[in-house]
């Protein structure tokens, strides 16, 4: 579904992502993993067209999306879940929800989505018209999900959707994303907690400064001892 070919980003003189490679197939959760400063967040932004490539290619289904504008891209189906939820703070929640549908017009769709979302997570229609910015960490989450989900995207990207989360809030975001990948929807999913990851992910890539180090199947990265020591907290008996 989703074919990244030799892609570089740079910030200035700075190159953050050295010439990087990977897909995303339909129908399965894509886990990227990697320490900060690794580039998975520009890989990202990149993705949603945040920002631009030097050179490489991104293409989605067969399209090339490379040049066009994030609005372009959320238009062909492509939504993301940003790090750090980035909801907009002085909007109510059913707001922020339809800010997910701006590229959509079927008002019934949008309005049948939105009670969809307040169905599927009940503490959003508990604070239906509480300000986002008041919410708590694991609801501003749960929020960016459901706005990003507005938009009805064919491939759901996430960066980092459980950082900063207390464990049982993490429980429950992982959920969701185990409902998402049995409803159909095409997840990858930028994330640092690998034994949750383990739990959802059918691909792992594993990115060091900017370059794919590790590509395999959930038994083969438990099974990397790099990834063992760096992630999993544990190395292989002798």
């Amino acid at each position: 579904m989703l074919e990244i070919r030799e892609l570089a980003t740079a910030y200035g003189k700075i190159e953050a992502l050295k010439g990087v490679s990977l897909e995303a197939r339909d129908g399965e959760v894509t886990c990227l993993l990697g320490p900060n400063g690794a580039g998975k967040t520009t890989l990202m932004m990149t993705l949603a067209g945040i920002l631009r490539p030097q050179r490489g290619s991104i293409r989605f289904e067969g399209e090339e999306l490379v040049g066009r504008s994030p609005a372009e891209i959320v238009a062909r189906g492509l939504a993301l879940v940003p790090e750090n939820r980035l909801v907009f703070p002085a909007l109510t929640v059913r707001e922020n929800l339809n800010a997910g549908a701006f590229r959509r017009r079927d008002r019934a769709g949008i309005k049948a989505d939105v009670d969809r979302m307040m169905a599927r997570f009940p503490r959003l229609a508990e604070r239906d018209g509480q300000l986002a910015g008041t919410l708590s960490g694991g609801e501003q989450q749960m929020l960016a999900v459901a706005r990003a989900l507005m938009s009805r995207p064919r491939l759901l990207l996430m960066d980092e959707p459980s950082v900063g989360l207390a464990p049982k809030v993490v429980a429950e975001i992982f959920t969701i994303i185990r409902q998402l990948h049995a409803e159909g929807t095409t997840v990858f999913l930028v994330e640092q907690n690998a034994h949750m990851a383990l739990k959802v992910a059918q691909h792992f890539y594993l990115m060091e400064q900017g370059r794919v180090a590790f590509s395999g199947t959930p038994g083969q990265l438990a099974e990397d001892d790099v990834v063992q020591r760096a992630y999993l907290g544990r190395r292989k008996a002798a």
